[in-house]
């Protein structure tokens, strides 16, 4: 678990361009932790000025979104009960949880610090693990509040030079430090497009931003379409990419902050051990 007073750990994925696909790798990172550690895994969507999650999920008008939960986030009384009854359970995975992001995208300046706070205090006690979509806007309490609570931060950007480069070194490279968190304290992942070949390499691209290459997320048209028809979760169950999507990254976020799963003994064990116990038939049936 997290080394922060025993709540649950928190990641939190911010993009360095918008509508580059973070809320994409986040839901897919999200998905597969609840599914590799088998813990109860809660997607708290703060973008507040472009949410999207729920047309992906085909929830063109959820019951519950986050700025209706603004007058237990005012007045601090938000509970973990409250919290859960606002959640919505991902089909095909009962055990992640997602609060919908902010509809009111005109009162995304009037949500202030402390009720983010309070909401990511709720949350570490809800849920087994936290994972904070705050797409790549900076004006705002949301983005500013989960990078600097973060026990994990996941950038995420593309092969383009002016995404990596121009809105990334500007962003966390001048932006970030402003709030005591520095470019070296962020993971990277990099989204490839179906339609676009080659470009900068990971390493390059880490070089530059002076982040830690944690991934890639290759989207497939089947991914776009399933967005379109509001079936995200059903593409990462069923679509051979989907399936594998953010799987790697998602294990080593389970690794670092010590939730054990089953993959674990897998993810942990050297090759050659691995290799003695398929040969000594240790723990087949």
């Amino acid at each position: 678990m997290s080394g922060n007073n025993g709540a649950a750990p928190v990641v939190a994925f911010i993009g360095t361009t918008p509508n580059i696909g973070t809320t994409s790798a986040a839901f897919a990172t999200a998905y597969r932790l609840a599914e590799l550690g088998g813990i109860e895994v809660g997607y708290l969507c703060l973008n507040l000025k472009s949410a999207k999650l729920h047309r992906f999920l085909g929830e063109d008008e959820p019951d519950v979104t986050l700025d209706r939960l603004q007058p237990e986030l005012r007045s601090a009384s938000l509970t973990p009960d409250m919290l859960r009854s606002a959640d919505c359970t991902v089909r095909g995975r009962a055990n992640l949880h997602v609060l919908f992001g902010n509809l009111n995208r005109e009162g995304a300046e009037f949500v202030g610090a402390e009720e983010i706070d309070h909401l990511l205090d709720v949350a570490e006690k809800t849920y087994g693990f936290v994972v904070l979509d705050v797409g790549a806007y900076w004006d705002n309490a949301a983005t500013i509040c989960s990078i600097r609570r973060a026990d994990s931060r996941v950038l995420v950007t593309t092969p383009a030079l002016s995404h990596f480069q121009e809105d990334g070194r500007r962003w966390v490279g001048s932006v970030s430090p402003l709030f005591q968190v520095q470019p070296n304290q962020y993971d990277c992942i990099i989204v490839h497009y179906p339609w676009r070949k080659g470009g900068y390499r990971m390493n390059d691209i880490c070089k530059e931003l002076g982040t830690a290459p944690m991934g890639e997320f290759k989207m497939n048209d089947s991914m776009f379409a399933s967005l379109d028809k509001g079936g995200y979760d059903e593409w990462l169950r069923e679509d051979p990419a989907g399936r594998t999507a953010m799987r790697k990254p998602a294990a080593r976020l389970l690794v670092r902050h010590g939730v054990q799963g089953s993959f674990s003994s897998m993810v942990r064990q050297p090759w050659y051990r691995r290799l003695n116990v398929h040969r000594n038939g240790v723990g087949s049936s």
